[in-house]
């Protein structure tokens, strides 16, 4: 059995309460559909700015609340054993638009759900941090022991909660784990808006009949990972008991580099099969300000200390996401 099976084995056997913050957003609601799964209580908390109640089960408990205010989240927290944190503002373009605010809900925002979880005792706390934090880090491969310069408030901000983290770990004996997500892709992805992922944005283009662009020359290569093995990292993060892990951040992704003048073959391939109609070729746009060239996971220590192994190759959580549209 592997770690994560015997993870949901103890989950099964033993019901806790959880908090799940931005657990209506993409990513979290796979996390809370996750832990329904197997039994847990779970309470979401978010404020509904991008996370949709339509993307949870019925069974969860739903409270509606901002991060950037502490006696909200302390509430919120009320009860608590475990809390996976992955509220956000998780948009590089957003943030050079708007860095006060970046700051304001990812940096100040994530200080008060750590300071609550304290507060109230919780067990263990999980949470997203970002492959952006490499920054110019020349690594091929990026390993958690070597970043560069932050290149966007953004990732300046996630790498200020990993800073946190250590401190309430290393100060007060915190159980907190952070990961470094690189590319999370799946269903439920929002495809709107001007800071749309490039995923669900390439695919609803191509089913509607519309160009895709790439910025750039599309040699930049990227680490995509299914959202469904994230939420598995998370999980395992959450459970975990080794010294190793509390105050420290681990790389999750698939470990496998692809350019995205890859992923659109790989796309227009699985568009036009479920379709039957001829997507359009790509068109180059100029490159944009704040991207990072190269990023794809080391995920050896994830593997060692946490046992994560993702479960889903590129093709098929492109084919399944694909299918969801």
């Amino acid at each position: 059995m592997t770690p994560y099976q015997i993870q949901q084995q103890v989950l099964v056997s033993r019901p806790q309460q959880w908090l799940v913050t931005g657990g209506a957003g993409f990513i979290g609601s796979h996390v809370v559909e996750k832990l329904l799964d197997v039994g847990q209580r779970v309470r979401v908390f978010d404020d509904f700015s991008t996370g949709k109640e339509a993307n949870l089960k019925s069974d969860a408990e739903l409270v509606s609340g901002d991060i950037r205010d502490r006696q909200q989240v302390a509430s919120a927290m009320a009860g608590v054993e475990r809390v996976i944190h992955l509220a956000a503002m998780g948009s590089v373009p957003l943030s050079l638009d708007k860095p006060a605010l970046c700051h304001d809900i990812n940096a100040t925002g994530t200080l008060n759900v750590f300071l609550a979880a304290k507060e109230a005792g919780v067990v263990q706390v999980s949470y997203a941090s970002s492959s952006a934090v490499y920054g110019d880090d020349s690594l091929d491969f990026k390993k958690e022991e070597s970043i560069g310069r932050c290149l966007s408030p953004y990732a300046a901000s996630k790498r200020m909660n990993e800073i946190d983290a250590q401190v309430l770990s290393n100060c007060y004996g915190m159980k907190v784990v952070g990961l470094r997500f690189f590319n999370v892709f799946g269903p439920r992805q929002d495809p709107n808006g001007a800071y749309a992922a490039v995923i669900p944005q390439w695919v609803d283009a191509m089913k509607a009949g519309r160009e895709v662009f790439i910025n750039g020359d599309g040699g930049n290569t990227r680490d995509f990972c299914f959202v469904r093995d994230v939420a598995q990292a998370l999980l395992l993060a959450a459970l975990i008991d080794d010294e190793r892990a509390f105050g420290s951040v681990f790389n999750v992704g698939l470990g496998n580099a692809t350019s995205l003048i890859e992923l659109f073959a790989v796309l227009k391939s699985l568009v036009e099969e479920q379709t039957g109609k001829v997507v359009k070729e790509v068109i180059h746009r100029d490159f944009r300000a704040g991207d990072i060239r190269h990023s794809c996971a080391d995920v050896a220590r994830a593997r060692d200390v946490l046992g994560f192994t993702p479960e889903h190759a590129l093709r098929e959580g492109l084919q399944e996401t694909v299918a969801s549209f």
